[in-house]
C-alpha cells in the first residue's frame, strides 16, 4: 500500500489532471444547454468521419465465422458435384449395357462388382448376385465393352467370376477382319492369341472376338484388339499380344448371360481326345 501512495504522490500532477478531465467529461454529459449539445454533436460527427474509412475492415471474429461458413458450403457443393458426376458416369455405363442387351437374343442379368483382384495370376471378381437370381456356374460375364470372364462359383447371393486375366482361363477367339482362329489366354503379364501360324493374316489393330468354336461364350462377343504381332525365331507361330476392350480396373457393373457350355459337346470332345 505504501508503494501505491508513493507512486501516486510521485505522479500527482497527472492524477489530478486525469481526474479533472474525467470530471469535465461527466459535467459535459450531464449538461444540457445549447452550447454543450452543439459540442457533443461536433464530437460525434468527428468520430464518425474518422471511423467511416475503416468500417470495411471486419472484426477477426466475424472473418473466422464467415470463413467457416464458406468452408462448409464449399464441402457441401463439392459432395453434390461428386454425386452428380457419379450419376453421370453410371448412366453412361448403363446405357452401353442396355445397348448390349438390345443386340442379342440371350437373357442378361445385371450384377454389381463388390470385390476384385487385379494383381494376381488368377484374378477374380465377386458379384452381389447369385443362385437366387438364376446364376449358374459356367455363365459368361460381359459388359458393353466386351467379355469379362465366366462364373466359377455361385452361392445364394454372390458369384465368383474367373476373369479373362486369369492363367486358367481360355476362350476360342477369331480375328474379325481375316477370320483367323486362335486361343486367347493370359500368361500372367499379357493377353495373347495363341496357335496362330505365321502364314496367317493378323495385323496390329485387328479386333478379336469370340468364335463359333467357343463352348463357353456365344460367338461375336468382343475380346480385345491386337496391339502387337512379332515373329519368334524358331517358332512356326506368331506372338500376338491383345489389349482387352474391358478396363478391368474400372469395371463396376457387369451382365451375366444365361448361356451355358454344351455339356454333350464337351463330353464328346473330351472322349475323342483320350
Amino acid at each position: 500500500m505504501q508503494k501505491f501512495y508513493s507512486y501516486l504522490f510521485h505522479y500527482k500532477e497527472y492524477a489530478v489532471m486525469s481526474g479533472l478531465v474525467v470530471l469535465s467529461v461527466i459535467l459535459l454529459m450531464l449538461n444540457d444547454n445549447v452550447q454543450v449539445r452543439r459540442i457533443r454533436a461536433i464530437a460525434v460527427g468527428t468520430a464518425a468521419s474518422i471511423q467511416e474509412p475503416f468500417s470495411f475492415i471486419p472484426s477477426m471474429a466475424n472473418m473466422s465465422g464467415e470463413n467457416a461458413s464458406l468452408r462448409r458450403t464449399n464441402m457441401s457443393l463439392s459432395a453434390e458435384v461428386n454425386q452428380l458426376r457419379e450419376a453421370r458416369l453410371e448412366n453412361i455405363r448403363l446405357r452401353s449395357m442396355i445397348a448390349l442387351k438390345e443386340t442379342t437374343a440371350f437373357h442378361y442379368t445385371a450384377g454389381k462388382v463388390v470385390a476384385k483382384s487385379m494383381n494376381l495370376l488368377r484374378n477374380t471378381m465377386t458379384l452381389r448376385i447369385g443362385a437366387q437370381d438364376g446364376i449358374q456356374v459356367g455363365n459368361p460375364i460381359v459388359t458393353g465393352d466386351g467379355i469379362v470372364g465366366k462364373t466359377i462359383a455361385v452361392s445364394a447371393g454372390h458369384t465368383i467370376v474367373q476373369t479373362l486375366l486369369n492363367v486358367d482361363f481360355r476362350v476360342s477367339g477369331k480375328v474379325q477382319r481375316s477370320r483367323v482362329d486362335g486361343i486367347v489366354a493370359w500368361d500372367g503379364k499379357t493377353l495373347i492369341l495363341k496357335n496362330v501360324v505365321k502364314s496367317m493374316d493378323v495385323r496390329q489393330g485387328d479386333a478379336v472376338i469370340t468364335s463359333d468354336y467357343s463352348s463357353v461364350f456365344p460367338p461375336g462377343l468382343k475380346i480385345g484388339i491386337v496391339s502387337e504381332v512379332t515373329e519368334t525365331p524358331g517358332s512356326v507361330f506368331h506372338t500376338i499380344t491383345i489389349a482387352p476392350f474391358v478396363d478391368f480396373v474400372q469395371v463396376e457393373e457387369v451382365f451375366v448371360i444365361d448361356f451355358l457350355p454344351e455339356i454333350e459337346r464337351l463330353a464328346l470332345e473330351a472322349k475323342a481326345q483320350k
